[in-house]
């Protein structure tokens, strides 16, 4: 491969820009940021319009739009117990929709595409905070292997393309993620939405207490949605290397401590109950946010701010 010049600089607003999931979580703040930037031609496709684990639609897709940016934050995600009961499931869509997009845009000549992994791909018992380099140096949570794993191949896939193709990709591994259009339904959220709906759930049949899996002793770190959109755009104008790169807060808390503060964000006096016959998971998980700070990006929405937003997004979408 021969050698080529970054591809850094403000991205062009008149291009057409595909975002990947644009009605989940990630994908819809993406979306909301860069229309706020300015972007004049955003190109989405619902899952009924375009499957992206089906080869030949996406294939199709990328030669009628050949978008030139592309933000790939489609993919299947769930909680714990959604990742421990379903890992076919997780590991199949996630391998699928990811090559083929990746591979796509590649053959379809996007200037520049952003995947999005996760701070699952890092190994259970991986030095805290979590660097960049830590991944592939121990095992994996076994709960979200599968997932994992998935995310790790789209990593090395995309670094494989920029090898052999000089294909301009980047990596970007946020961690937990909460806010607006957050997925609140108790057999596959995350912890934070689903003590959201617990709290307030308890609160409106005014129930005695909550009971919440594990011993709330594991910390977590977590980072509001639109600040990882924002993240997004100011790495696809400022990074074009093949590491990838930590988003996050660079702080956590214990689950117990998010318990009790979104107990006091939602009003609920009850008591907190802890199942300990239920599954910790990893023990922590903080990641090491200074490659991000040296790009010259911090996070904005503090934790508690962020909450209550997302909190008040739940009541008005019932």
């Amino acid at each position: 491969m021969a050698d080529r010049a970054p591809v850094v600089g403000p991205l062009d607003r008149e291009a057409r820009v595909f975002v990947a999931g644009h009605r989940g979580l990630v994908g819809s703040a993406i979306v909301r940021r860069l229309e706020r930037a300015g972007f004049r031609s955003l190109v989405t496709r619902p899952r009924a319009e375009l499957d992206l684990t089906d080869a030949r639609a996406v294939d199709a897709f990328f030669a009628a739009e050949k978008p030139a940016y592309v933000f790939l934050a489609a993919a299947k995600v769930g909680g714990i117990l959604a990742n421990d009961r379903h890992p076919a499931d997780f590991i199949r869509e996630n391998l699928l929709l990811q090559t083929h997009v990746i591979d796509a845009a590649h053959r379809h000549g996007a200037r520049k595409l952003l995947f999005l992994g996760s701070s699952c791909i890092y190994p259970k018992h991986a030095p805290q905070p979590m660097r960049e380099e830590h991944l592939l140096t121990g095992p994996l949570e076994p709960t979200n292997s599968a997932y994992a794993i998935a995310k790790i191949a789209g990593i090395e896939m995309v670094k494989s393309y920029r090898r052999q193709h000089g294909f301009s990709g980047i990596c970007l591994q946020p961690t937990n993620l909460y806010g607006p259009g957050d997925n609140f339904d108790l057999q596959s959220s995350h912890v934070l939405p689903a003590l959201l709906r617990k709290f307030h759930e308890a609160k409106i049949a005014r129930a005695p207490s909550v009971t919440m899996w594990g011993t709330g002793t594991p910390r977590r770190e977590f980072l509001h949605v639109d600040d990882l959109a924002d993240a997004c755009l100011h790495a696809m104008e400022r990074y074009d290397e093949a590491d990838i790169v930590n988003v996050g807060v660079g702080e956590d808390l214990s689950i117990r401590e998010l318990a009790e503060l979104v107990r006091e964000v939602v009003g609920y006096e009850g008591e907190i109950v802890l199942d300990t016959t239920k599954p910790d998971g990893t023990p922590r998980k903080l990641l090491d946010v200074s490659r991000l700070h040296a790009l010259g990006w911090r996070a904005q929405i503090g934790l508690r701010e962020g909450v209550a937003g997302t909190y008040r997004w739940f009541l008005e979408h019932p």
